[in-house]
């Protein structure tokens, strides 16, 4: 497929807008893939390092999410101006290389620094795709759309449990971050070879106008939170990510430590449950807006909203059943539905702002998102359970969950 280029004026066929979207849904499932597989293996890196929760809940939480959306900004303003395809392929060649050699890690310190350059590459992938996707389809489709790319985050869930959770089993955990690390360069490759970059404004017929001045990151900033909209929205979707972040982080934990299970069957289980249902709930949930929302846009909000709601009493009993297939079979439903905001959310936002400020303005999301959600959420889960283990044990964990992910989820 020929790349375009902002300079050609190249229109993009039905066929390029369909190959584009499930390129970048298969780089993001590669995104979470890489970023998803150190939580299968938590429980052997921990053993074989001797780590604390807190030290697990900073390689997955805090210091992860603080490269990864420091990162974002710049990288995200870089994309407004330039080639967003090749910032793409970019990322994904980083995030996957970094994944690889995290197997070679020999201590604590080795190990982080590794996650860190995971978090540098996949800072990359996201605003500039979202960007891309805005450019392609049309406001009304949008949420769609969206939803769709972030199949890539399930999908990529469910191969992170699966494949880490088996190939522990057989060959241990570092050959896992080293076969889950290389396809990911291939990827990078296929990116930059095949993937068109569309001009820019292309859905909304504004390409042929005379291009806008890219903003700067204080003007973007400046309209951003001058809408209402937008600061509940970003805030109400961090605290959902809280909840996300910290079950995927900690629920393979949970169900070792309180439950004996061990990581190829729990992998299994949680591949379909946060994968498989997740890209179910996370794709509905964008048609679903996009059909409500083109009577009343509120229901762009009230469906992640509602969501949330009925997720609400199920992740109360997974905490709280004394047997390991009752609380993997109650996970069902929030595995189904804590990913529906997304679609909704990132297309709400590019509706508020300008052509060139679409990657800059989803850097400016996930930077709420994730500074909130995946870096308090494990991080929190994981300092409350170390509080917790002189009187609870192997249920610390447990608890520590039940305290906080349910308020969190009604808080949003």
């Amino acid at each position: 497929m020929p790349a375009t280029t902002e300079t050609n004026k190249t229109v993009l066929s039905a066929g390029a807008r369909r190959y584009a979207m499930v390129i970048l849904a298969i780089v993001y499932m590669f995104n979470f893939i890489d970023r998803q597989i150190l939580v299968i293996l938590q429980e052997p890196i921990k053993a074989d390092l001797g780590l604390s929760d807190a030290q697990l809940g900073l390689l997955s939480g805090f210091s992860f999410a603080l490269v990864y959306v420091t990162a974002g900004i710049p990288i995200a303003r870089w994309a407004d101006r330039s080639n967003r395809r090749n910032i793409v392929a970019g990322a994904v060649f980083l995030w996957s290389f970094m994944t690889a050699v995290s197997g070679f890690a020999q201590n604590y310190v080795q190990l982080l620094l590794a996650r860190i350059g995971v978090g540098v590459g996949e800072a990359g992938g996201s605003p500039p795709s979202h960007s891309i996707i805005s450019d392609i389809f049309p406001p009304e489709k949008r949420a769609s759309a969206m939803g769709f790319y972030s199949t890539g985050v399930n999908i990529g869930i469910l191969f992170g449990f699966l494949l880490g959770g088996w190939l522990n089993e057989f060959f241990g955990w570092r050959v896992a971050f080293i076969v889950v690390g290389i396809p990911g360069i291939f990827i990078a490759l296929l990116v930059r070879a095949t993937l068109a970059e569309p001009m820019r404004g292309l859905s909304e017929n504004k390409h042929t106008a005379p291009a806008e001045p890219s903003p700067s990151l204080g003007q973007t900033l400046n309209i951003l939170w001058s809408r209402r909209s937008f600061r509940h929205m970003s805030f109400a979707a961090a605290l959902n990510a809280f909840c996300g972040y910290s079950t995927a982080s900690w629920t393979a934990s949970f169900m070792i430590r309180s439950h004996g299970m061990s990581t190829g069957e729990l992998g299994t289980w949680l591949a379909l449950i946060s994968g498989l249902c997740g890209a179910i709930g996370v794709f509905c949930g964008g048609l679903v807006a996009d059909k409500l929302g083109a009577k009343d846009k509120r229901w762009y909000m009230w469906v992640p909203a509602a969501a949330g709601l009925i997720s609400l009493p199920f992740m109360v009993f997974v905490y709280l059943a004394q047997n390991p297939y009752m609380a993997l079979s109650l996970s069902v439903v929030p595995g189904l539905l804590h990913n529906v905001y997304l679609g909704s959310t990132i297309a709400t936002t590019h509706s508020l702002v300008g052509l060139r400020m679409r990657a800059l303005s989803s850097a400016v999301l996930f930077l709420i998102l994730n500074l909130i959600g995946m870096g308090l959420g494990p991080l929190l889960i994981g300092l409350l359970s170390d509080y917790l283990e002189p009187s609870w044990a192997n249920h610390s964990l447990r608890q520590a969950m039940l305290y906080i992910v349910p308020a969190v989820m009604a808080w949003s």
